[in-house]
C-alpha cells in the first residue's frame, strides 16, 4: 500500500520546517545510501519571482532538505531546475537570487547548476512520448530529490509531484512538448511518461501557503499550513493525496486519471496508508479551481446545451485574453508560446487565436500577470464550481 506523510506546518519557521522534513522522512522511513556520491535538489523555479508570490518552492524547505542531506550523507549536492522561456546562466543567476535559492544553498554549500546543458534520453517504457531532453545533473545523479509547491494549473488542473518534474526539460523545449501533445490527455501522459523516467527518490510538497485560481503562477496565496512527502513510486499516490486535499477526484484531473488506468496509483484516498499528524485532513471545499477547470466538458452541460456545445466544440474552449493596459511588452509570451502566434506590436503583445493551441504557456510566463485566461460564458453558467 502506497504511504504518504502529512504533517501541519503553519510557517516557513525554518526550525519547524526542518523539524518538518525530518519527521516526513523518518516516518516514510527514508535512507541515503552510502553509494549515493550525488543529489540533485529540484525545486519548482517556474519563474524569477519573489517566494511571497507563492509560485516557487520555499526556499525554507529547500534548507531544510539541504540541512537533512548533510546530516545524513556526504553526497555532492546540486540545485538545478529550469524554468520557462529562455535558460542562460545568466537567467538562472537571476531566478536562483529572486527565490531564495542562492542564500539557501549558499548556507550549506550547495552547487547552484548554471551550465544549462541538457541530454537527449529515450524513456523506453513511455506510453505517449518516448523521449525527451533533461538536464544533464538530472540524468547524472544517483538521487533526485523532488520539491514541488501545491498549486492549481490552468491546463493540468493540478500542480504539484508529477508536474514539478516537467521542470528538468530544458527552457524552450518546453513549449515543443506542448506543441507535440496540445491536447490535455496526452499532455497529461507525457507527464507520466517524464516521471517513470526520472524517478526522483523523495517528493516534498510545501503546501504552507499554496496557489489557488489561475496557477501556476497567476493564482492566489491560499494558506493550507501543511507539508507532504512520498518515496519513490508513491509520488502518485501522493498528488492523489493532495488533489482529494484541495477537493479535486482523479477524474477531474487527467494526470491523475490516468495515473489510476496505469495502475500507478489507487483510485481512492482510501487505498493509501497516511500518516503524521496532518493524516485526518478535511478536503478545502473551496479551494478556487482554474477559470479553464471544468471548462471543456459537455458532460457539465445540462440537455439540451450539451450537443450544441459538442458541435461547437474548440470555438468555445478557454483562451489567453491580454490585457493591454497591463502588458509591459516584454515579449516573455511570445518567446515561450510554441504555436508562435503571439507578436510584440507597438509595446504590447498580441495573440492571433487562430493559431492558438490553448496551452496556456503565455498565461504561465508573463511577469506582470497581464494574460487572463478568458472563459465562455455558456460554460461559467453550467460550471460545477
Amino acid at each position: 500500500m502506497p504511504k504518504v506523510s502529512l504533517i501541519r506546518t503553519e510557517s516557513y519557521d525554518q526550525r519547524a520546517m526542518d523539524a518538518a522534513v525530518s519527521q516526513h522522512l523518518d516516518a516514510l522511513g527514508f535512507l541515503i545510501p552510502s553509494s549515493v556520491k550525488t543529489i540533485v535538489i529540484k525545486p519548482n523555479l517556474i519563474m524569477k519571482c519573489t517566494p511571497e508570490r507563492t509560485a516557487t518552492t520555499h526556499p525554507a524547505m529547500v534548507a531544510a532538505v539541504c540541512r537533512y542531506i548533510r546530516e545524513h550523507s556526504s553526497a555532492r549536492i546540486i540545485l538545478a531546475d529550469s524554468p520557462g522561456g529562455l535558460y542562460t546562466p545568466q537567467i538562472m543567476a537571476g531566478v536562483y537570487a529572486a527565490t531564495g535559492m542562492k542564500q539557501a544553498a549558499q548556507k550549506f554549500g550547495v552547487e547552484l547548476y548554471t551550465a544549462c546543458v541538457s541530454r537527449p534520453v529515450q524513456a523506453p517504457d513511455g506510453q505517449v512520448c518516448k523521449d525527451f531532453d533533461i538536464l544533464a545533473p538530472i540524468l547524472d545523479a544517483d538521487m533526485v530529490f523532488n520539491l514541488c509547491k501545491l498549486k492549481t494549473h490552468c491546463m493540468t488542473t493540478l500542480s504539484c509531484g508529477v508536474k514539478n518534474l516537467f521542470g528538468c526539460v530544458p527552457g524552450l523545449l518546453k513549449p515543443q512538448l506542448h506543441y507535440r501533445f496540445p491536447e490535455g490527455e496526452r499532455f497529461a501522459g507525457m507527464l507520466l511518461d517524464l516521471a517513470g523516467l526520472v524517478k526522483p527518490a523523495v517528493t516534498l510538497v510545501d503546501a504552507v501557503d499554496a496557489m489557488e485560481g489561475d496557477g501556476p503562477t497567476a493564482g492566489q496565496k491560499r494558506h493550507v499550513g501543511l507539508t507532504a512527502a512520498a518515496v519513490g513510486e508513491d509520488i502518485y499516490a501522493l498528488d492523489l493525496v493532495m488533489g482529494r486535499l484541495i477537493d479535486l477526484s482523479p477524474q477531474q484531473v487527467p494526470m491523475l486519471a490516468q495515473a489510476v488506468e496505469r495502475g500507478l496509483c489507487p483510485k481512492t484516498v482510501d487505498e493509501v496508508s497516511l500518516c503524521g499528524n496532518g493524516a485526518g485532513f478535511s478536503p478545502i471545499q473551496d479551494f478556487r479551481m482554474p477559470a479553464t477547470k471544468g471548462l471543456d466538458f459537455a458532460d457539465n452541460i445540462p440537455r439540451p446545451f450539451s450537443w450544441i456545445v459538442r458541435g461547437l466544440g474548440p470555438r468555445l474552449a478557454p483562451h489567453p485574453k491580454i490585457r493591454v493596459k497591463d502588458c509591459v511588452g516584454c515579449g516573455k509570451c511570445a518567446e515561450s508560446c510554441p504555436a508562435k502566434t503571439i507578436e510584440i506590436l507597438e509595446g504590447k503583445a498580441k495573440i492571433n487565436l487562430s493559431n492558438c493551441i490553448h496551452c496556456f504557456c503565455c498565461h504561465e510566463m508573463c511577469p506582470a500577470k497581464a494574460i487572463n485566461v478568458k472563459a465562455n460564458p455558456i460554460f461559467q453558467m453550467f460550471s460545477k464550481r
